[in-house]
């Protein structure tokens, strides 16, 4: 059941990496009454000025990708900051959709949310069977409330909000800011600039053991407007066969996995990035610098069984990531 291309539909965050995928997606599918907003423009954390925003411009549908991310050391050391804002930001927009009447709701989360010691790959039941990995709990808590919010508004008031998982995401618009980027943005950055000034070793966080699953962020932004039409389509179809959606149904749907189901070690990710990049040097692992979860690979087969699958085989996605980095550079 495709979204109306007259829709208004709302991307918190347009300006993300995720955001800005998802606005490209929908343009690209004919979609033209997208609403966005700066954060001069709309701050997500003044509960009033959403709740007055989502009320006058009453959008039909709405993709919350606004949200305060970072690698390990960025989520380890503004612990605060992580938990808070996530928290406010996604209370606001929830809460303000529920009280606008907006019915139709796709929040984004992160694999992060699953405990540190997994049973891999990891299943949408796993959530809440284990300890969180310490370095991004803040980040993973203030998540998981966000995804009991949609199951309970489901629930309680009959929302169609849908919770979208991803792996670790990279790709056009990413931070490539040392201090606060994730793992393969960070190696996008540091393998360029080790083959600028002519470097024989490649320095890299960690022992280089750790594994994990790479998603680029043009899939995960087809994902998501699949996930926000097959909520409706579950729905509409129930609907039309003269049943209701229960409420024990409806809190089992709103959660999905995003992602690729294959995976790789740290040092396999470090050599493919040296590799589209034509770095010739060797590589040196810093080993007092932190692994994070050992392994994170999702299980996806819930949104194949849907009829959806990640399209961009790694090596393609890091020659389109690095591509737009030189972009920046100019």
């Amino acid at each position: 059941m495709a979204i109306d291309k007259n829709s208004k539909i709302y991307i918190a965050g347009h300006r993300g990496m995720v955001g800005s995928a998802i606005v490209r997606r929908l343009q690209q599918g004919g979609y033209t009454k997208l609403i966005t907003r700066t954060r001069q423009e709309l701050d997500l954390l003044d509960q009033r000025a959403v709740f007055d925003f989502l009320q006058t411009e009453k959008p039909d549908y709405i993709f919350l990708a606004a949200a305060k991310v970072g690698g390990i050391q960025a989520n380890n050391i503004y612990r605060g900051e992580f938990i808070y804002e996530n928290l406010a930001v996604q209370n606001n927009v929830l809460h303000g959709a529920y009280r606008a009447g907006i019915k139709d709701l796709c929040f984004l989360g992160s694999s992060c949310i699953y405990p540190r010691d997994c049973p891999q790959p990891i299943k949408e039941e796993y959530l809440l069977t284990g300890p969180l990995e310490q370095t991004n709990e803040p980040y993973a808590i203030a998540k998981i409330a966000g995804i009991k919010l949609c199951e309970n508004y489901n629930r309680q008031y009959g929302t169609r909000f849908v919770c979208a998982m991803p792996t670790n995401l990279y790709g056009p618009n990413d931070n490539y800011d040392l201090a606060n980027s994730h793992v393969l943005p960070a190696l996008i950055r540091k393998t360029h600039e080790a083959r600028q000034r002519g470097d024989n070793e490649l320095a890299v966080w960690g022992t280089g053991v750790p594994m994990r699953e790479f998603l680029f962020v043009e899939d995960m932004a087809d994902a998501c407007v699949f996930l926000m039409e097959h909520q409706r389509s579950v729905i509409a179809t129930a609907a039309a066969c003269g049943l209701a959606v229960t409420a024990a149904k409806q809190s089992s749907l709103p959660i999905y996995n995003i992602g690729t189901g294959t995976d790789l070690t740290i040092r396999e990710l470090a050599e493919a990035v040296m590799d589209v990049i034509g770095f010739k040097g060797g590589i040196v692992f810093d080993s007092s610098k932190p692994d994070g979860t050992p392994r994170k690979l999702l299980d996806v087969s819930r949104m194949h069984q849907l009829g959806w699958q990640a399209r961009t085989p790694l090596r393609e996605g890091v020659a389109l990531a690095y591509a737009s980095y030189l972009a920046t550079q100019n």
